[in-house]
């Protein structure tokens, strides 16, 4: 016997957020499918916050840093990465969440949810087309940086446990790797 599971589209899963069904869960949209969001754990949600505010500070009105916040894709995900750094835009996300071209880059924090954040996420953001994403592995401390995507998947791949790096889109902003590690 074949099991086959439902692909929900995007519109299903804002009618499910809508009516409430998804009111005590924690979940994200991953390719069509409604996906359990680790609880954050303490070094976790320190860093995630911190890094926010230091971001704030160092990009200012250049960006808008989205903690936790969900970004939509066109392959029917909706992930909400720990932050997303995206354009300002006048109605300032009113009418829709953030979808790839209004996006700078994507970190995720990672502990429990490691293979998920190195495998699928980083799939799913390189089909999107997104320049850069940013994993901090917390259970090796370094932060892990995926850049180029093309074909669906990112060309380079680089792991950083100390120094400066500047993302992409704000080449004269230098990030120091030891505010995003424990």
């Amino acid at each position: 016997m074949t099991i086959t599971t439902v692909k929900w589209t995007l519109s299903q899963y804002h009618q499910m957020i809508e009516a409430g069904i998804l009111e005590d869960c924690h979940v994200e949209l991953i390719r069509g499918e409604i996906v359990q969001i680790s609880p954050e754990g303490t070094p976790h949600a320190s860093k995630r916050i911190s890094t926010q505010e230091r971001l704030s500070q160092l990009l200012g009105n250049s960006a808008q840093i989205r903690p936790a916040a969900p970004i939509t894709l066109l392959d029917g995900s909706e992930p909400e990465p720990d932050l997303a750094i995206v354009q300002r835009v006048e109605d300032n996300y009113l009418s829709h969440h953030p979808y790839p071209e209004n996006i700078f880059w994507v970190i995720e924090y990672s502990n429990t949810s490691l293979a998920k954040d190195l495998g699928i996420k980083a799939e799913i953001y390189a089909a999107a087309g997104i320049r850069e994403y940013w994993v901090v592995n917390l259970q090796e401390n370094k932060l892990v940086v995926f850049r180029d995507p093309v074909d669906g998947e990112y060309r380079s791949q680089q792991e950083f446990t100390a120094g400066n790096i500047s993302p992409l889109a704000f080449p004269d902003v230098a990030v120091s790797v030891s505010w995003l590690l424990p």
